[in-house]
């Protein structure tokens, strides 16, 4: 072997690129991000408009409907999500994976430049690369009054947007941080419709007046020795706003003042949040991808203490951090390394009982930090990040990594124990055992190639994991034929070595030559352990489910109010009587009381209404008790509240698609058939799925209360307007007329015209206007008002209405398990209320798993493949890569069956990142089969028989096979028993992994025995 005996020639050069790897691969960790997981990211762009005042409707039909028809063909896009809500709308485009986000961000915008006009009170769109971000939280903060303070806290929405807000998002690595909760500010002409009518004005040339005074420049004049700035201060300000002239009535001038007020206050209120049941206003920071997030939080943490210390303290207000998602990154991370150093460990001591050489222990036992270190390196050199899937790669690779290291050092020995030198030992030592590592070491890098090339939400979460794992294989092999024999050479010595355990290799030579000793025997074995574990396998095989919830101690939840309710209604009869309800559970209220009886303690809670429902989240003092405290809330807190329906769930770990939700999308033409159809579907799933979190969006009537004006055109006409004059007075009569900004040195300001005081349709009806005839007129005698209802939210999926059922199933239940029952048990229902041309898709986690399925089902019978052509070229015959192929069934149903026991112990599931653990498991298991493999037809090429062949290859391969698989087993066996943060990750693939080599070891030692021998009286004969 080349490599091997240059690295023989000079150890020292060994010495310096082992000592090189290890400073390159320590610069490499501290150049790391750290993140709890890899980012998955799905390639989308959200566009979002807002106009204010506006009903959903409005915004379909004036917004969303526009911008829809120009992007439904963007090159890639796969799918078109719009809603339009009250006063705002946003449209998704989900794009294909792989697709050029840059390109189509360019196309997005010039293709919106192209819509024709925009509502003039309405905003540009604004366009983010991305979806909703909401889920990627990794902080919230609350704002409260100090003591002392009587302020409303909803008037610092201002202040927190321009000093707290902008301060955090110059972060480095933070992409926005979202205040909610305030009031902003606008100036506010409030105008007497009687005043006005009284005098004659017509309120809809006040727009128009305002609009005409402005700032003008005039451009520049020399006078002696300056240049002088013309300019013409024609814009009002706030406080000369009211001396606006209107118009000239008898020589006297009619001021705005003589009909209206005009004042800087908070807008309506449409919103509240309360922390620990005090008002608040919460504010959450969302991260950039890829980011280290614990620098990012250490530094974010630094200037919120600056910011309390130089403008939040001064202000009258406080600060306090909720939730901190870096504690459950740091706890995970710190556990998994916890359990790779404890692997390590163990490997060594296995190492050590095996060889008693303390010098033999320790050269195997320096492959494993090289080969991490190794892994480190390529980690930063393919911009990768540190997380939870990569240490735990690196955990399962300590085990594995050993393989080679201890392959070669066996030979080295058993060699050295039948006489050779330590020079001749090292060199052919290694020549021999090459073949078979480089075939090993070939199939287990290969299996991974799959898994590198997924591109679904499961392949960017295990990419790491297969660049970890391929990256220490590789190092393995190079360490094991250059570092292992120069250190052989070195520190084994001329010293004679004996193996205290010869007596165990020779007896279980014994058995398994015995127990395949007959043809009969022989055709026995490998029909039974080539079709009973498929057999098992088909029975044991359990539900699939999506991504594992994980265990973080954040709760968050959602409870669907009446439609129309009011902000005031919603304070008094869901969020104070929840607060109250929470309040004895509270560590510390905002009133200075603390918690008693006995129940679980909360730390932090937050509660706020938005319009379209009550959202809440909290925060368990002890994350042991916080599946009391979940079940306090869905139990107690927020039952029997009238009208509402919903509940909390622990937040998720994975955001992908929905996180572990089923959103089953229901479209037809006809609206109102849809929501009965949609009420069918509800109740379906609440007797289908008892439990079972479910949530309509938008809501399942239209019972948005809604004053409806109806236009007269001929009235309208015959009083010198037009509808869009009638409209405009209209919507002055309601939240207010836009006529302009303001800006007053600091920030523009919502110019808006709008009359106080009515409280009934019959007051809003008999509200008098001038028109422009100089005659006196109601708003009854333009148009007619009809009472009716309409929808609080309108959702559009690829341009239809569409009605949503989101489905979380019990924490208990995979969600094949549900999406099965809802297919069969709930659709037909659903199918059955539709009208002709209505449709039913399932999107969200059940779409992502069954594309994951499809795509992992691939990936296995490729690897597969992969496996069988390299190893027929390895060993250059077809027919032996078979014989290593059959070994596959007793590995699949060994993992199943360790699965399902850590199924029993603690609940795990057969999710999307356990099955990667199967694909891993073909490349492992192989090894020791290449091993037998390869020893015995080189047996066979050197003349002996086929028994002694066969004898001589398990009598050698017999120790290094079990050393190899009991260090890789006790390596693991922590990412498996050990509790903690994180560990749901990959406690899972350790199950498969640990059950699938334990068994497969056991039964290949019998089976490849068997299937080597046959024939063999036939050649003896």
């Amino acid at each position: 072997m080349p490599l091997t005996r240059i690295a023989l020639s000079n150890p020292v050069a060994v010495a310096v690129g082992c000592i090189l790897l290890v400073i390159f691969g320590l610069i490499s960790l501290s150049r790391l991000p750290i993140q709890m997981t890899p980012d998955i990211e799905r390639p989308s762009i959200t566009v979002s408009t807002a106009w204010r005042a506006a009903a959903p409707a409005e915004v379909e039909s004036e917004i969303l409907e526009p911008q829809e028809a120009l992007l439904r063909d963007v090159p890639g896009l796969e799918r078109m999500v719009a809603t339009a809500g009250q006063g705002s709308g946003s449209i998704s485009l989900e794009f294909q994976v792989g697709t050029d986000i840059n390109r189509v961000l360019i196309e997005v915008i010039n293709r919106l430049n192209q819509v024709q006009r925009y509502p003039v009170d309405a905003t540009e769109p604004t366009i983010r690369v991305g979806d909703e971000d909401f889920a990627k939280t990794i902080a919230w903060f609350s704002l409260r009054r100090a003591p002392g303070n009587e302020q409303p806290i909803e008037g610092y929405q201002d202040f927190v947007e321009q000093v707290v807000k902008e301060r955090i998002e110059r972060i480095p690595g933070v992409s926005s941080a979202n205040p909610q909760g305030g009031r902003p500010y606008e100036i506010r002409i409030s105008f007497d419709p009687f005043r006005a009518a009284n005098i004659g004005v017509d309120l809809s040339r006040i727009g128009q007046q305002l609009g005409e005074n402005n700032d003008v420049s005039a451009g520049f004049r020399e006078m002696g020795r300056r240049s002088y700035t013309l300019r013409f201060a024609g814009r009002y300000s706030v406080a000369d706003m009211e001396n606006l002239v209107l118009d000239w009535r008898e020589g006297r001038p009619v001021y705005l003042r003589d009909v209206a007020t005009v004042e800087r206050v908070m807008r309506d209120r449409r919103a509240l949040i309360t922390h620990n049941a005090e008002p608040t206003i919460a504010m959450n920071v969302i991260p950039e991808p890829g980011v280290n997030v614990l620098e990012v939080m250490g530094e974010l943490q630094a200037v919120v203490a600056e910011l309390e210390r130089t403008h939040i303290n001064p202000a009258g207000l406080t600060i306090k951090q909720l939730y901190d998602d870096t504690v459950y990154i740091t706890q995970s991370i710190n556990m998994v390394a916890t359990n790779l150093i404890l692997g390590m460990m163990l490997a060594i001591g296995v190492l050590w009982w095996f060889f008693r050489r303390f010098r033999a222990t320790m050269m195997v036992a320096l492959a494993i930090p090289l080969c991490l270190l190794f892994a480190f390196l390529v980690l930063d050199a393919a911009d990768r990040t540190v997380n939870v899937i990569a240490l735990a790669g690196l955990a399962f690779a300590v085990g594995m990594v050993l393989d080679a290291a201890i392959v070669v050092l066996e030979n080295i020995v058993r060699r050295r124990e039948a006489g050779e030198d330590i020079h001749t030992a090292a060199l052919k030592g290694t020549g021999q055992v090459w073949g078979a590592l480089l075939a090993s070491t070939a199939t287990t890098v290969a299996i991974f190639l799959p898994v590198i090339f997924l591109q679904d939400e499961a392949g960017q979460l295990f990419a790491d994991l297969a660049v970890v794992i391929s990256a220490a294989i590789i190092c393995s092999l190079l360490v094991a034929i250059t570092v292992l024999p120069a250190a052989a050479w070195r520190f084994l010595g001329d010293r004679p070595l004996t193996d205290r355990h010869a007596h165990w290799w020779e007896r279980g030579t014994r058995v398994i030559m015995d127990v395949t000793g007959t043809r009969r025997r022989r055709w026995a074995w490998i029909g039974g352990l080539t079709t009973v574990p498929i057999l098992i396998g088909a029975l044991l095989i359990p539900p699939a489910d999506y991504l594992p919830e994980g265990q973080r101690n954040f709760l968050f939840g959602f409870l669907v109010t009446p439609p129309g309710l009011g902000v005031d209604t919603a304070e008094t009869e869901i969020v104070a009587p929840i607060n109250e309800r929470m309040r004895p559970l509270l560590l510390e209220s905002g009133n200075g009381e603390t918690a008693d009886g006995d129940g679980p303690r909360i730390e932090d809670m937050f509660l706020g209404y938005f319009g379209g429902g009550i959202f809440f989240g909290a925060v368990a003092e002890d994350p042991k008790r916080f599946d009391e405290l979940l079940g306090f809330v869905n139990g107690v807190a927020v039952q029997g509240i009238p009208d509402t329906f919903g509940g909390a769930n622990r937040a998720p770990l994975f955001i992908g698609r929905g996180g572990r939700s089923i959103q089953v999308d229901l479209q037809a033409a006809d609206f109102e058939e849809l929501l009965v159809a949609g009420q069918v579907g509800f109740m379906a799933l609440n007797q289908a799925l008892p439990g079972a979190n479910i949530r309509p969006l938008p809501g399942l009537e239209l019972a948005e209360p809604e004053l409806r004006l109806i236009p007269d055109d001929r009235r309208i006409a015959e009083a010198g307007w037009t509808r869009g004059q009638v409209a405009t007075a209209f919507r002055a009569l309601g939240d207010g007329a836009f006529l302009g900004d303001y800006f007053d040195g600091d920030r523009r300001l919502d110019i808006v015209l709008r009359r106080e005081g009515w409280s009934t349709p019959e007051e809003l009806m008999g509200t008098p206007l001038a028109n422009p005839r100089g005659e006196i007129t109601t708003l009854s005698e333009l148009a007619r008002l009809e009472q009716t209802a309409g929808p609080n939210q309108i959702r559009r999926v690829d341009r239809r209405r569409t009605l949503s059922l989101l489905v979380t199933p019990p924490s208990d239940m995979p969600l094949e398990t549900a999406l099965d029952i809802i297919e069969t048990r709930v659709s037909p229902q659903i199918r059955a209320a539709l009208p002709a041309d209505g449709i039913i898709t399932y999107r969200g986690t059940a779409e992502a798993m069954g594309e994951t399925l499809r795509n992992l089902s691939g990936s296995f019978l490729l690897a597969v493949v992969i496996l069988y052509l390299l190893i027929a070229a390895l060993f250059r015959s077809f027919r032996d890569a078979v014989l290593v192929l059959l070994t596959l069934p007793m590995a699949t149903v060994g993992g199943i069956i360790g699965l399902n026991l850590a199924g029993l112990a603690t609940g795990q599931a057969m999710d999307m990142l356990t099955m990667i653990g199967f694909i891993i498991l073909l490349g492992l298991v192989v090894n020791n089969a290449i091993l037998l493999v390869h020893r015995s037809r080189e047996g066979e090429r050197e003349g002996l028989g086929r028994r002694e062949a066969v004898e001589t290859a398990v009598r050698q391969r017999l120790r290094p096979i079990l050393m190899s698989t009991t260090t890789s087993l006790f390596g693991m066996l922590p990412l498996l028993l050990m509790p903690g943060a994180g560990t749901e990750v990959y406690r899972g693939l350790a199950a498969v992994i640990v059950g699938g080599m334990a068994i497969s070891t056991l039964f290949t030692l019998i089976l490849l025995p068997s299937l080597l021998r046959l024939k063999e009286e036939v050649r003896t004969a």
